[in-house]
């Protein structure tokens, strides 16, 4: 393979943007459509032959069909040389685990947001039927603006069986792995859930739920050893918070989030108030069902209804007691014209306020009333 151009001169590689156990990626110019690539270029150990090739272009191709602004976008993919390559969206920014090597670890709204774009992108590829199978801070990437990147969809399910007998290329993965992935038993959404919620653990306590130095360690503590509570590694994280992530790392599948999406809204409903985003819908429904969950209460109404409207009362009570205070000062005038006269004075008569059933005619009525026995 020329270590300049792949495809027939199409992809130009110009800078490398990382190297790993499983390939090295490279900052590249697509000729034909001018525009900056990632080209990762798989390792040679990895091919055990053409049913290698065919594994990993048959992933490629319904990777290739995810469109979400969550997951990295596959161009292409194809041989050269004995090399299998992927071409794919170049992001621009630096991984979850270029992140955490410098800050250590994030705090917990900052991850909230975080938790929830990766969930929405999940979302999308488990509805297509699509498992990621290695998701770990190395293949979450992180934009200058703010939006995380899925990576590496279409290469772990065609790797995995070559990758778990590599013990080199392993270590790095295996602590993000599930139980049940680790055994070698059947894969689904859960083990993605299980893996995100090792990341998770992970950001918010700078440390793996298991910390071991073989494979056989790893087996031994997935089935002995409890998860230290996260809570003891970081007594500032609310315990909500800490019983979403420990869910996700429940050795039954079972008794996890029943998918990305609802893993989605326990996480927003579990974090300090962040920026309101629009959470993943649940598999199979429609789009005119679907809520957004907001991460801050929507602000209280005050009501207005007539019936209960204090102002008005206290109003009221108001005219009722100056009623009084006239009735009191007609009376006493009557009784002292009365005197003058040498006989007893006829009573005023006072005609009583006309009542119409709704406080504002009450009110008008009472003014109008008012005018009326002032003089």
């Amino acid at each position: 393979m020329s270590v300049q151009t792949l495809a027939s001169g199409r992809y130009r590689l110009e800078d490398v943007l990382g190297r790993g156990g499983m390939a090295t990626v490279y900052l590249a110019q697509d000729e034909e459509l001018e525009r900056p690539v990632a080209v990762k270029v798989l390792a040679g150990h990895l091919t055990d032959g053409p049913s290698f090739r065919d594994r990993f272009v048959r992933e490629a191709r319904l990777a290739a069909q995810l469109s979400h602004p969550n997951i990295v976008q596959i161009f292409d993919a194809g041989e050269e040389d004995g090399s299998p390559y992927i071409v794919m969206e170049y992001v621009e920014g630096r991984s979850l685990a270029d992140e955490l090597d410098a800050e250590g670890h994030l705090d917990p709204e900052h991850m909230v947001d975080f938790g929830v774009q990766v969930c929405s992108g999940l979302e999308q590829a488990h509805a297509a039927g699509l498992v990621h199978r290695d998701i770990k801070p190395g293949n979450l990437l992180l934009r200058g603006d703010g939006t995380v990147k899925i990576a590496d969809f279409g290469i772990a399910r065609a790797a995995e069986a070559t990758r778990l007998t590599q013990m080199g290329s392993v270590l790095g993965t295996a602590a993000y792995l599930s139980p049940e992935q680790a055994l070698g038993e059947e894969v689904t959404a859960a083990a993605d859930i299980y893996s995100f919620g090792c990341v998770l653990y992970e950001c918010l306590t700078g440390r793996t739920p298991y910390v071991f130095e073989t494979l056989a360690e790893l087996a031994v503590k997935h089935k002995q050893e409890p998860i230290k509570p996260l809570r003891e590694l970081r007594p500032d994280v609310s315990t909500e918070l800490e019983a979403v992530v420990m869910r996700c790392l429940a050795r039954n599948p079972a008794y996890r989030p029943p998918s990305a999406a609802a893993l989605a809204r326990e996480l927003a409903a579990a974090g300090p108030e962040a920026e309101t985003r629009p959470l993943p819908r649940p598999t199979g429904v429609q789009a005119s069902e679907v809520r957004t969950l907001p991460l801050r209460p929507p602000p209280r109404r005050r009501t207005t209804g007539k019936p209960f409207d204090r102002r008005l009362l206290a109003g009221l009570i108001a005219a009722l007691l100056v009623v009084a205070a006239i009735a009191i000062a007609v009376t006493a005038r009557s009784s002292g014209d009365g005197g003058s006269s040498g006989g007893s004075p006829a009573p005023t008569r006072v005609e009583p306020v006309p009542q119409s059933g709704d406080p504002a005619g009450d009110a008008r009525n009472l003014a109008e009333w008012l005018r009326s026995n002032s003089g």
